[in-house]
């Protein structure tokens, strides 16, 4: 009797477990979905080098916040202006499955950059991402406490503490707002 009853809930138990493993994958993904699309837009501000060989060096960013279709990630590209010299500078981050956050900074330790290995959305208002380039590692942070401010601080390991080294105050400035659409 014992295995009649099993046998007839355990297929309807499984029927109900699926969909609710799946809704909770995918309301675990909402945050991220959230934070990446917060960052669409045009962004300029003041940044410093906080620490280094370069410390007090102060600039200007421009940047273009973009999600790409169909994914869970983000591209920050444009560039950083101090006085009359422009450095290109973008960040591409792109969830890759099981291999969770993955993409570079500045095209990567192949290039110039970092690479980053690794990270997590906080919440819809703040992701940390793992940088490293040989044996430099570190974090890089965004965090939008509104919908038109942004900060990202990058800070690298340092005999086991980690010291911001790049700090950027963010302010959208194209006017349309988040999730609109933008004329032709």
């Amino acid at each position: 009797m014992k295995s009649v009853i099993l046998s007839s809930v355990l297929p309807f138990t499984v029927a109900i477990a699926a969909p609710l493993a799946l809704a909770e994958k995918a309301f675990a993904a909402e945050p991220d979905k959230q934070f990446f699309h917060s960052i669409e837009g045009k962004w300029v501000g003041p940044g410093e080098i906080v620490a280094g060989k370069y410390k007090g060096t102060k600039f200007t960013c421009n940047f273009n916040g973009s999600t790409p279709d169909g994914k869970i990630g983000m591209t920050l590209d444009g560039g950083c202006r101090v006085g009359m010299f422009t450095q290109q500078m973008s960040a591409t981050v792109l969830h890759k499955g099981r291999q969770g956050y993955k993409g570079s900074f500045m095209g990567g330790a192949a290039g110039s950059g970092l690479d980053i290995i690794g990270g997590n959305v906080v919440d819809a208002h703040k992701v940390v991402f793992t940088i490293n380039r040989n044996q430099l590692r570190g974090v890089m942070q965004a965090l939008v406490p509104g919908d038109n401010s942004m900060t990202v601080t990058v800070a690298v390991r340092v005999d086991q503490q980690l010291v911001p080294v790049i700090g950027m105050n963010l302010k959208r400035i194209d006017a349309v707002e988040v999730g609109s659409i933008t004329p032709n």
